[in-house]
């Protein structure tokens, strides 16, 4: 369980932060957020003051809440008519979390408490919540070591013929046995993931909805992300990025396997990707800026020949190559551009350069560091070669 010296941190961390932007309060309304603060994801509301001790609003499991809250104020969510009599008169300005409020939630808010004036607290929220404390980066350590685990057997499992498909079943089943808990939490609107893909070859080079590098053919028009049901050929890049997640914490990796010999128009591709890495892990730094970090990766897959392939199809490149990772799988920083501000010691990043090859496959690498005063600290521990089965 998390000690509760750690949620007490959080919430003095918002507390001043809301001080010095003279709000009077937070209402936190995403469960994931309610489980940063609170430690229960159980239907909830939590009103934090500005000062003075937090209040969880249940609607479900009140028991269950009871039982999991750090915060010692645990109540039943109250009637439309009591709920505004919890807001003394002295609460002025509210701060909400615009960027995963659905408007009709933000409604039925704003009419029980009329009169105050609502404040968007989401880029707070987030980077408050992007430097992880010891004791988080330890619980990322473990997922890392769980999902590399996984990864060391894939020669074990990995044949010419099979199915993407059943490739990413025998991992999922392995990820699974290993305690995976499966919710890959992401905030932004319309974003959706199922644990991670394994595709080879021309399926993985498809373009699609998921904002990242690669998406793969996927099952169909309705789920268009991940493995399909096409065959695994000798020669072909086999591309398999899954995330791990356990204790509600996400690390996030890729690596690269092959069974035979690869195309060297790969293997050079493979070699800058590792390239890119060395140079972003090395000045993954407090002070260092996100969008210069990017920029410099853009230019190396330049110089290399492979700029059009980079981070994406031809005309349809994600701008970013790295993510910061935590309770959701897209948590700040990005390493992107427009993406103009210094990394902080303690924020983790998944750090993932990739090309992609219309009609031919995908290669590329991806690890989860933390930002260190001396770089990157790998936290998925395992050899970034590719694999030759």
């Amino acid at each position: 369980m998390t000690p509760k010296e750690e949620f007490a941190q959080r919430i003095g961390r918002l507390q001043e932060e809301l001080k010095g932007k003279g709000i009077d309060g937070a209402l936190i309304v995403c469960p994931v957020d309610i489980y940063y603060f609170a430690g229960t994801r159980q239907n909830s509301v939590l009103w934090i003051p500005a000062d003075g001790e937090p209040l969880l609003l249940v609607r479900k499991s009140f028991s269950r809440a009871r039982g999991e809250a750090a915060v010692a104020d645990v109540r039943p969510f109250p009637s439309s008519k009591e709920f505004p009599n919890l807001f003394g008169e002295e609460v002025k300005s509210v701060g909400l979390t615009y960027d995963v409020l659905p408007l009709q939630q933000y409604n039925f808010y704003a009419k029980l408490l009329a009169g105050r004036e609502f404040v968007d607290i989401s880029g707070l929220n987030r980077e408050l919540r992007s430097v992880k404390s010891s004791w988080e980066l330890e619980r990322m350590r473990e997922s890392g070591a769980r999902l590399c685990e996984v990864f060391r057997q894939v020669p074990e499992f990995l044949r010419a013929g099979m199915r993407e498909l059943d490739l990413a079943a025998e991992f999922e089943y392995r990820l699974r046995k290993a305690g995976n808990e499966g919710y890959v939490r992401m905030r932004a609107f319309n974003q959706e993931l199922f644990q991670g893909l394994a595709v080879s070859a021309a399926t993985a080079a498809q373009p699609g909805f998921f904002d990242g590098a690669v998406t793969g053919r996927g099952l169909s028009a309705a789920s268009p992300h991940g493995a399909s049901t096409a065959t695994i050929d000798p020669g072909t890049p086999v591309f398999i990025d899954f995330t791990g997640v356990f204790n509600g914490y996400i690390v996030d990796m890729t690596r690269i396997f092959c069974i035979g010999a690869l195309d060297p128009e790969f293997v050079r591709a493979y070699e800058t990707a590792i390239s890119i890495q060395k140079y972003l892990v090395d000045n993954l730094k407090p002070g260092a800026i996100c969008e210069e970090l990017f920029l410099a990766s853009a230019a190396m897959a330049e110089d290399a020949g492979f700029g059009r392939n980079y981070m994406g199809s031809p005309g349809e490149n994600a701008r970013f190559v790295g993510h910061g990772v935590g309770l959701e799988l897209d948590e700040f920083p990005v390493l992107a551009q427009g993406f103009k501000v210094p990394l902080r010691a303690g924020q983790t990043i998944a750090i993932e350069p990739k090309f992609v090859i219309p009609g031919k496959g995908v290669v590329g690498i991806e690890n989860t560091f933390a930002v260190n005063e001396k770089g990157g600290m790998k936290i998925t521990d395992l050899p970034d070669e590719i694999v030759y089965i």
